[in-house]
């Protein structure tokens, strides 16, 4: 979510709260993002998860997806999206990938800024991790497994 944005106060949000389940008023959105929702948001399809829309960006990079709509009450309730992660081992060391990793450090609920503080990493490190420019090396590999670990972020593995 780009700074500036819209809806930035929402991802914020709901980022922050790590909660498996949200439910929020129209009213408690409009306060997060300091302005009225648009009257196209007391239609369902506003509401869809949809990664094109502006709206949907803000609770799908917080890993949440709109679970239920109802517009009549002006209730909204956000679900944490649970992914499953199947790893490649390599030496019994798991092959980091960019999806892999960014999954982590969402489901940390953090920024790579914090993330990258957490690894003892640059944030531009992360960065490039996250975009597929580089993997990490073995030495890192097997630092991300242990924050996986602490961290309780499931995957399965295939060798």
């Amino acid at each position: 979510m780009k700074a500036g944005s819209k809806y930035e106060g929402l991802y914020l949000y709901l980022r922050r709260s790590g909660k498996e389940e949200l439910v929020l008023t129209f009213g408690e959105i409009e306060k997060l993002i300091g302005t009225p929702l648009a009257p196209s948001s007391y239609t369902r399809g506003w509401w869809s998860n949809r990664s094109n829309a502006l709206q949907a960006s803000a609770w799908m990079e917080a890993g949440y997806h709109v679970e239920k709509i109802d517009t009549e009450r002006e209730h909204v309730t956000f679900r944490k999206v649970k992914r499953h992660y199947v790893v490649r081992l390599e030496n019994n060391v798991v092959k980091w990938n960019d999806e892999l990793i960014k999954g982590l450090r969402q489901h940390m609920n953090m920024t790579q800024a914090e993330f990258a503080d957490v690894l003892g990493v640059r944030q531009q490190t992360v960065s490039d991790w996250e975009q597929g420019i580089y993997v990490p090396t073995r030495a890192s590999s097997k630092h991300l497994m242990l924050v996986a670990e602490r961290a309780q972020f499931e995957y399965s593995t295939k060798k």
